[in-house]
């Protein structure tokens, strides 16, 4: 492939690389010259992406198998990468999940664990790349959250909550790296052609009735252009766009009603 594309020279680490937003994130990457490594539990769909992506790329591309959402997972990653005398520039943190339910009666490991890989393992591999970034004043950090960041949600209350984190992180962290020539975007979907509908058991909800899913393609698309310019947050869609906007100034009692009922079975 041609070269002079804008990524030769640059290595992104891509998380939950193995299908929906992660693969076609990887792939924006990948189209632009950067080379990968790829980190998700399923060690086949990996291998394949990564082969792929390899061959039409032309682009070296690292799969590597590892659960995010153990202790201690991003420091067992990042040691792997340097034990393979690979570097990264960019990080995309794009590993996470959601189950979708009343906070009462729920499962306390599946709660759990979804701060431990949508928080604690996305804060602890940008901990360890960001000195390298700041120090060669390049690359950068995608972190993808929600709209679910904007407001608090009940019936997938930790949810909401890790994304909430994630944003605010997020920004200001774009803020810290002002003028350092590192970037940093908050990529926020809302609904979306993936297979987290099926792990959140939100595809019951009252929400997934509401308008027509954006496919994972295009998600990752203005969040890779959005990356590249900078842009602090990028809300995918004119109507979620809309809503994230709106949110602030409604009465917080109405947004939490909203909420309640989509996040309802329907």
């Amino acid at each position: 492939m041609a070269g002079n594309r804008r990524g030769e020279g640059q290595t992104a680490l891509v998380t939950g690389a193995s299908s929906g937003i992660g693969v076609d994130l990887a792939q924006c990457f990948a189209t632009d010259g950067y080379d990968l490594v790829l980190a998700a539990r399923s060690e086949t769909a990996l291998n394949d992406v990564a082969a792929t992506f390899a061959r039409t790329y032309n682009i070296a591309a690292t799969p590597i198998a590892i659960d995010l959402a153990e202790i201690g997972a991003g420091r067992r990653l990042a040691d792997d990468i340097a034990a393979r005398g690979l570097s990264v520039d960019v990080l995309v943190n794009n590993a996470g999940y959601g189950a979708a339910g009343a906070f009462a009666g729920s499962d306390e490991a599946t709660q759990l664990g979804m701060i431990d890989l949508n928080v604690r393992t996305l804060v602890e591999l940008t901990h360890l790349y960001w000195p390298a970034m700041t120090a060669n004043r390049r690359g950068g950090v995608l972190n993808v959250a929600s709209t679910a960041a904007f407001q608090p949600g009940p019936l997938m209350a930790v949810y909401y909550a890790s994304k909430a984190f994630v944003l605010s992180f997020s920004e200001a962290l774009w803020k810290e790296a002002e003028g350092t020539g590192v970037q940093v975007s908050c990529l926020c979907p809302g609904p979306t052609v993936s297979k987290f509908r099926e792990r959140a058991g939100t595809g019951a909800t009252r929400l997934s009735r509401v308008g027509t899913p954006m496919s994972s393609a295009a998600v990752a698309q203005e969040g890779y252009d959005g990356f590249q310019r900078n842009q602090r947050v990028v809300v995918t869609g004119g109507r979620n766009k809309l809503l994230a906007n709106l949110a602030p100034f409604l009465p917080r009692r109405t947004v939490l009603s909203m909420v309640h009922n989509l996040q309802s079975p329907a």
